[in-house]
């Protein structure tokens, strides 16, 4: 890969300031700033001591005019990812100009992600949506605005676009379509923060027969800003932020930088923007496959679904952590052998925790009922999207032959992710 003056600048200035990547980066020379040749970050130790921020050996400096946003896991558990106001400010600038084909002049938006609890979703919509190079008009509801209010003021001030998280737009939905209602006003439907599925669309489809169905774009608040959406994408498709961040895709077992398109591997981003929280060469957990030849300007990618490896794992509006659930497992079942399996069943999440007894043991059924009862109490959301019929809980005692593994290094995947991620093309028109 091509070394920029820009990325040439960050890994020095990593190198020099961040005693993470001072230590990440001690076996390659100082002279050597190719990124090919840099190791890619392990998160679990990236995110050490990331709770303890004055002390957290990542960051290039003290906090002094910065942000503090959570990222996953639990209230106890949550990361924490740091900006200061430039950074802020350059990741939802050059975000919300890359919205700017989504939208058309007059265009008037819900804003319907959730906020609150150091969470970045609405806040970070709400500033993009400044900097979109077209005029619209933002209604900044959040998430937790009661849809009846909702449903009543779409009409009544003529809003076109809907912006939220899936789960969110399709319990909207769901409420709708159970009173007999359609909002035929609504053009646009711009989804964030995980993946929609082809059983998902059809039920927005029914509550909003009119409405153009598109990702807002592809963003993390630890990693920063990932892809853009534009008109061409078809579902799951993004395009490079030239300027702003650099897409890897690798190979998952012998981290060979792959280049051909259609070819599957881990993504893995290196963020120019960013200096008191570098980010170079760092794993967002996903899988995902070039859809252009190399060299392209802007070039588009697909994603393919969680790693099995990733540390974080998107279902509904939960994250969920797979190493917070192993202690769990170790813990009130003494498993050191576990799955997390997800799938869709029509517009319907399902998550399996398969795991294997280290003893044989009669009370097979006490074990799951605690499992699961331990899952609630780490992911209490859990509760709500089982409410919503939005989600599926298993809890499934197994054995070691049930548990699939990976066909090259045999190792069990922790996370193995079912759900279909192929796209209509002609759905992005």
């Amino acid at each position: 890969m091509k070394t920029t003056d820009q990325l040439r600048e960050l890994i020095k200035f990593a190198r020099q300031c961040s005693p993470f990547y001072r230590k990440h980066l001690a076996a390659i020379s100082a002279s050597d700033d190719s990124l090919d040749n840099m190791p890619v970050v392990d998160p679990l130790q990236y995110w050490r001591e990331s709770q303890r921020l004055d002390h957290w050996p990542v960051l290039t400096g003290p906090m002094a005019s910065a942000l503090v946003f959570k990222t996953g896991g639990s209230t106890s558990a949550g990361k924490l990812s740091i900006y200061e106001r430039e950074e802020w400010r350059a990741f939802v600038t050059d975000f919300g100009q890359s919205l700017t084909a989504q939208f058309n002049p007059g265009d008037r938006v819900a804003n319907l992600f959730f906020c609150g609890d150091l969470y970045a979703s609405f806040l970070f919509t709400h500033d993009a949506l400044q900097h979109v190079d077209t005029d619209i008009t933002e209604f900044p509801f959040t998430g937790s605005v009661d849809l009846a209010a909702l449903a009543e003021t779409i009409p009544r001030q003529r809003i076109n676009v809907l912006a939220g998280v899936p789960a969110q737009l399709l319990t909207f939905a769901s409420w709708l379509s159970g009173r007999g209602q359609t909002l035929p006003e609504v053009e646009t439907i711009l989804y964030g923060g995980e993946s929609l599925f082809a059983a998902q669309r059809t039920i927005l489809r029914q509550a909003f027969p009119a409405a153009r169905i598109a990702s807002i774009g592809y963003a993390s608040v630890d990693a920063g800003l990932i892809g853009a959406s534009h008109r061409d994408c078809s579902e799951g498709e993004h395009r490079m932020c030239d300027g702003h961040s650099i897409v890897e895709i690798i190979d998952e077992q012998t981290g060979e930088v792959i280049d051909t398109c259609e070819r599957i591997g881990l993504l893995v981003l290196t963020n120019l923007t960013r200096r008191l929280m570098p980010v170079i060469r760092y794993p967002v957990g996903d899988r995902a496959c070039w859809r252009e030849p190399a060299g392209t300007a802007m070039r588009k990618f697909a994603l393919k679904g969680r790693s099995a490896s990733s540390e974080r794992v998107r279902v509904g509006i939960l994250s969920l952590m797979p190493g917070e659930i192993g202690e769990r497992v170790r813990r009130d079942v003494d498993s050191d052998t576990w799955q997390l399996v997800i799938e869709q069943a029509m517009h319907k999440d399902v998550l399996t925790l398969k795991w294997v007894a280290n003893h044989p043991s009669p009370a097979v059924a006490e074990a799951n009922r605690t499992l699961e009862a331990r899952l609630i109490e780490l992911y209490p959301l859990i509760e709500q999207l089982r409410k919503d019929q939005l989600l599926e809980l298993r809890i499934l005692h197994c054995t070691f032959e049930d548990l699939p593994r990976h066909p090259r290094s045999g190792k069990c995947l922790r996370v193995l992710d079912l759900r279909d991620y192929q796209h209509d093309a002609a759905e992005s028109a």
